[in-house]
């Protein structure tokens, strides 16, 4: 422990990986080792989770196509290999406060467990009470609604960003329950959207219009830039006024852990890595990535990890490709139909996934015993990654 108090200090590891160390012990002392596990949660495919980060709440949200949205409590109380998670909370259709479609996105509200927020194909996004369970505000919109954000680090704003049918990018003010703003540029739906985790005020969108723009929120001249698949180079890019990310739509963003990078994924079977600072194309080659989907893409980036991995879903498995270097370190295989969507949990070095066969994987790699990575800790931290771990897994409750 000593080993990862100085690193911290003195500013040459990451501070998620103490804060992991600390929570493995914990896990340790209570004999939680949890190996995997598996959890039915609706009869209609998820669509999307969401997991609660903070120490107050280990839960996972999970929406569906049929509308319903489930609370998943993923503390193991049993301390035993294999559990079952229990649902503590659930809209169902029988409630006369859920989604009438397919729920598209779920998110915690960052800094408070009170608090979650879901959006729909049925043209509203809702701000949900996390204890009654009914919506404290609900926002209507022209279009059906393919995606929402809020930013995980602000402190000066309480704004939610909202991609929908409809080209212009909304705003929506918690605090004063109202949509106060829309940056325009894209010409086609915005099928995603991502807050910067290093500064509150950078938004990334991502449309049909094959852009992605880099917005700064305080200005209202327009995005800061748009993304440049051939980085300047006039001689490979087509005659279009507009600069191109992909070939085709993009439908998903994901910012790395420390904010430095912005991954975007297209219907050209293309995923490509970005600086997020400057907009310039990394050229890093990750190969044909399979992109099928008509809506968003929900992919994920494990973060802390001695090598950070993208996990992207492909048919009925995930795809583990490794960050800066675009190799195709593992694919992840155990659901049964298409997999939606991915979350990974930093803290726990925890993958969950969801799809089309109706069931929410976790997949976690096997625990070194506590006392071996005390004897490791002179040598600096270890890093529990799933692109070096064989014992990936998932089976059923």
């Amino acid at each position: 422990m000593l080993g990862y108090i100085s690193g911290r200090k003195v500013g040459i590891d990451d501070p998620l990986r103490l804060r992991r160390r600390i929570l493995l012990l914990v896990k340790c002392d209570k004999q939680i080792l949890q190996i995997n596990l598996k959890g039915k949660t609706m009869t209609l495919p998820v669509v999307t989770i969401n997991l609660r980060i903070p120490f107050s709440l280990y839960s996972m949200l999970s929406g569906g196509a049929d509308g319903v949205i489930v609370i998943y409590d993923l503390e193991n109380y049993s301390g035993k290999p294999q559990y079952t998670c229990k649902a503590v909370g659930t809209v169902g259709r029988s409630s006369r406060f859920a989604h009438k479609f397919s729920v598209e996105t779920v998110q915690w509200y960052p800094f408070d467990t009170g608090m979650f927020i879901s959006s729909s194909f049925d043209k509203t996004m809702k701000v949900w009470d996390t204890e009654t369970l009914k919506p404290a505000e609900r926002f209507m919109f022209d279009g059906n609604v393919y995606c929402h954000h809020m930013s995980p680090v602000a402190r000066k704003h309480s704004l939610v960003a909202v991609g929908t049918k409809n080209p212009k990018l909304q705003l929506c003010d918690l605090k004063s329950g109202s949509r106060i703003h829309v940056l325009q540029g894209h010409r086609a739906e915005i099928l995603s959207v991502r807050w910067s985790p290093r500064n509150e005020h950078i938004l990334a969108s991502a449309s049909a219009d094959s852009t992605v723009r880099i917005w700064d929120v305080r200005r209202a001249s327009g995005s800061l830039f748009t993304l440049d698949q051939h980085n300047g180079d006039k001689s490979k890019a087509a005659a279009e006024a507009v600069n191109t990310a992909h070939n085709g739509r993009v439908n998903g963003l994901c910012f790395s852990g420390d904010g430095l990078y912005l991954i975007t994924m297209g219907t050209d079977d293309r995923m490509r890595l970005w600086n997020s600072s400057n907009g310039e194309n990394t050229l890093v080659n990750y190969g044909k990535v399979s992109n099928e989907s008509r809506k968003g893409l929900k992919f994920t980036v494990s973060t802390g990890c001695s090598l950070d991995c993208v996990f992207v879903p492909c048919g009925s498995s995930v795809a583990v490709y490794g960050l800066h270097s675009g190799e195709l370190v593992a694919t992840l295989r155990g659901h049964y139909n298409n997999v939606d969507c991915c979350d990974f949990h930093p803290d726990y070095q925890e993958l969950y996934t969801g799809g089309k066969d109706c069931n929410v994987l976790a997949w976690i790699p096997a625990l070194r015993a506590p006392d071996v990575e005390e004897e490791r800790e002179g040598v600096g931290p270890v890093a529990v990654n799933p692109a070096f771990e064989d014992a990936w897994s998932s089976e059923e409750d």
